[in-house]
């Protein structure tokens, strides 16, 4: 069938203006390459002794020093148009000191001698200037130190070397996919991808180079009524953020998928309107992730409990930690949650953090009680009564982290999972034990307050379960609860089949703000009688 005259200049166009800017940002990722050097490269380690040798003739107890290259890309089209493509990259070097209990932090891009030795002697000023209105000197946890070596993301195929058109080919493969099923009025999708490389030296003799990906590939599909009466959205998030390479993009299938999550969307447009109530509830995976993140792994940061982190998302209903270490009932005794750093593919996956501490997993609920938080070097010596009373030694749990060169480090969280049962259900025998209720999959809006304790979160597709079978389709809800009474009512847990890691690829903390990437994962859970409301739009 010939083109029109508009459609052959608009693909051309498009093709075009894509080679182009394919071509000039693989041009600028080998600048990239050009400019920084390697992270073990001998001129970047002679530069970080130049850094702790200034720090120590300062007196500083204790030091580290980060040299960095980060870079990101994202590329994004709607339906049969690229809309944005972008390549960043940040490079340079950040010195942390600790001088009579007190920190100081400073950091440039000026990679020399001169430079280096400088900006360690603002960051020596620094720490001298914050002991004058400290409350209390910082102690740190013993670590092992003499930490060396590398680790690498467990990437097949490297992100940065795929070329712009084919990323871009793909996206549009995938919206055009999506758009032949009758009812779609909007398709956007993109990928994101990150590369950091970077080399951790400490006063403690440690000196770690690591080389970390994340991937992200993502559609959302808007879907709008004949009548223009209603539109309903699907997005992919059940395709969780990873921390692999390209091959990530190429498993999600987003071209094989869009088909059946556009055909969802329109079905979100005759779903049934929900009737408010009480309703068991069972959530999938790409759902659960986010309730995780938002009403367990937040609320159990230290600093959260502690009071230090207030302004950026709030507190913690979790606290304070004398009085419910050990004691607090988070849910039932079928809620295990683990903090770790080495889930294969996990967005927090690492070898060390950023205080060079080589992580472990840990408890954080056990048999639904709330047994530990996360911590830094700093953090672990304000619960070390709490840690000798039980037995445990008193170390960082390795959740120490900065977004690049030119932020400091402070507490983020490890990936914070659910354990699966010890029965392997799946999710089809999960629906089989549900006499009336409802099941959603995908994340979607959420609401919580500053101390984590009350929440409302809704999903992409919402599933009414009667004699355990689906019998259809729902729309307009959103689930609401008390985070303890929440988790307390979980009755059925999936096994280890059916876990599946869900994740944030830019959680933000800190003031100035701060981006983490972690993931979080979990088997589909069943929950009694759960608050189901309406959230549809009334004229």
């Amino acid at each position: 069938m010939p083109q029109s005259r508009r459609a052959f200049l608009k693909t051309s166009a498009a093709a075009a203006a894509t080679a182009a800017i394919g071509s000039h940002l693989l041009d600028a990722g080998e600048a990239l390459a050009a400019r920084a050097p390697s992270p073990g490269d001998p001129a970047i380690r002679a530069l970080m002794e130049v850094a702790l040798d200034v720090a120590k003739a300062g007196k500083a107890s204790y030091a580290d020093v980060r040299v960095s290259a980060r870079r990101q890309q994202n590329v994004s089209t709607r339906d049969k148009i690229v809309t944005g493509v972008g390549d960043t990259d940040t490079y340079g070097l950040g010195v942390r000191t600790l001088v009579d209990g007190a920190w100081g932090f400073a950091a440039t891009s000026t990679m020399t001698k001169d430079a280096v030795a400088n900006v360690t002697r603002l960051a020596l000023e620094q720490s001298r200037a914050n002991r004058a209105s400290q409350l209390r000197p910082v102690i740190l946890a013993p670590t092992p130190g003499n930490q060396v070596g590398e680790w690498k993301s467990p990437i097949r195929i490297d992100p940065f070397s795929v070329p712009i058109p084919e990323k871009v080919t793909l996206l549009l493969a995938a919206n055009e996919a999506a758009s032949k099923v009758k009812g779609v009025r909007q398709v956007q999708s993109q990928m994101f991808f990150l590369r950091e490389e970077k080399s951790l030296m400490t006063s403690d003799n440690s000196f770690v180079v690591q080389t970390i990906y994340r991937t992200q590939p993502s559609i959302s599909i808007t879907a709008v009524a004949p009548d223009f009466s209603d539109f309903q959205t699907r997005q992919s998030n059940d395709v969780a953020p990873m921390g692999i390479g390209y091959e990530h993009v190429l498993d999600a299938k987003l071209g094989e998928n869009a088909t059946r999550w556009a055909e969802e969307a329109v079905q979100k447009l005759s779903a049934k309107p929900v009737e408010p109530g009480r309703y068991d509830l069972l959530l999938h995976p790409s759902n659960l992730w986010l309730t995780v993140h938002e009403t367990i792994a937040h609320p159990t940061e230290l600093d959260r409990a502690l009071g230090y982190e207030a302004n950026y998302a709030g507190t913690s209903f979790v606290a304070p930690p004398d009085k419910v270490l050990g004691k607090l009932k988070f849910g039932s005794d079928i809620l295990n949650v683990v903090g770790d750093r080495d889930q294969h593919g996990s967005l927090g996956a690492i070898g060390w953090d950023d205080e060079a501490v080589k992580p472990v997993k840990f408890d954080i609920i056990k048999k639904g009680v709330f047994v530990d938080y996360q911590t830094t070097r700093e953090q672990a010596t304000m619960l070390a009564d709490y840690y000798r009373k039980i037995g445990k030694p008193v170390r960082s749990y390795g959740c120490s982290y900065a977004q690049s060169w030119s932020d400091v480090q402070f507490q983020r969280m490890p990936n914070v999972s659910i354990q699966p049962g010890t029965r392997d259900y799946v999710w089809e025998d999960m629906i089989a034990q549900v006499d009336k209720g409802i099941a959603i999959i995908g994340d979607g809006s959420f609401s919580i307050d500053q101390q984590r304790y009350n929440g409302q979160f809704a999903g992409q597709v919402f599933y009414e379960i009667k004699g355990g079978k689906i019998v259809g389709m729902l729309k307009d809800l959103a689930y609401q609860f008390k985070t303890p009474q929440f988790w307390g009512s979980m009755k059925v847990i999936g096994g280890p089949r059916s876990y599946h890691l869900g994740g944030a690829f830019g959680d933000a903390k800190g003031q100035p703000g701060q981006s983490n990437s972690v993931s979080h994962g979990c088997p589909p859970a069943l929950f009694s009688q759960v608050n189901i409301i309406n959230t549809g739009r009334r004229s």
